[in-house]
């Protein structure tokens, strides 16, 4: 069993993962405004059942894979394996909004953290990669940094993810506050899951089965009216 996070790790944490944490994550629907407009997501059943699949077959657990990584790189102050994981998570992005979204919310999310808690692991990224940061490795990352334990971190991150998209979802179909919360409720098992699996997935086995969710950024680019930025 996990040891529970010491209490200045859990109020690191709590803050990083904040929808107040200022990495602008509101901006971005990872294509879920098309999704609403061609009428994939209409309901708080339909919702559930699209993050169903991007959270365990998709960018989800990509991304808490990523995130996994780059936190045990920076455990065991391996520079070039870190600059690794950040390479791959920007080639990983199946189009250009979810590069801008990852990256954008990455590299303010490593502005934010290195003002406000700076810390040796974040100096490690600095200087082993210098190109945009995707936003799973500035966590893992910093979370390593922070020693914050994997496990905690990378179902926090998660969270963090399946939070930010379904409030975006109740803003464009748009759902009520509580059809929100019973979404993020009915999730929790699948977070669980795709936590765990994250942290025995290698580098090298990385892939996506959520080929909808992939078209719906690509189609985002060119939807008409927007409010979201992917």
């Amino acid at each position: 069993m996990t040891e529970p996070a010491a209490p200045a790790a859990l109020y690191r944490l709590l803050a990083w993962m904040s929808p107040a944490y200022p990495v602008g994550a509101f901006s971005y629907s990872h294509g879920i405004e098309w999704a609403v407009e061609t009428g994939d997501i209409t309901s708080l059943g339909t919702l559930v059942d699209w993050l169903g699949v991007v959270l365990p077959e998709g960018s989800g657990l990509a991304d808490a894979t990523l995130c996994a990584h780059a936190h045990r790189a920076v455990t065991a102050r391996d520079g070039q394996a870190l600059a690794e994981v950040a390479e791959l998570a920007l080639a990983f992005q199946p189009s250009k909004e979810r590069r801008l979204e990852t990256s954008a919310q990455g590299n303010a999310f490593m502005l934010a953290t290195e003002a406000a808690w700076p810390a040796p692991g974040l100096a490690l990224l600095r200087a082993s990669w210098t190109d945009a940061v995707a936003y799973p490795v500035a966590v893992g990352a910093a979370t390593a940094a922070h020693g914050i334990d994997e496990a905690t971190a990378i179902h926090a991150f998660l969270h963090a993810v399946a939070a930010n998209l379904i409030s975006a979802a109740v803003r464009l179909v748009p759902l009520g506050q509580t059809d929100g919360q019973r979404a993020l409720a009915g999730l929790e098992p699948m977070v669980v899951q795709t936590a765990a699996a994250a942290r025995v997935t290698a580098l090298d086995d990385i892939g996506g089965h959520a080929l909808r969710s992939d078209l719906a950024s690509m189609r985002h680019e060119t939807q008409y009216t927007r409010l979201f930025r992917s």
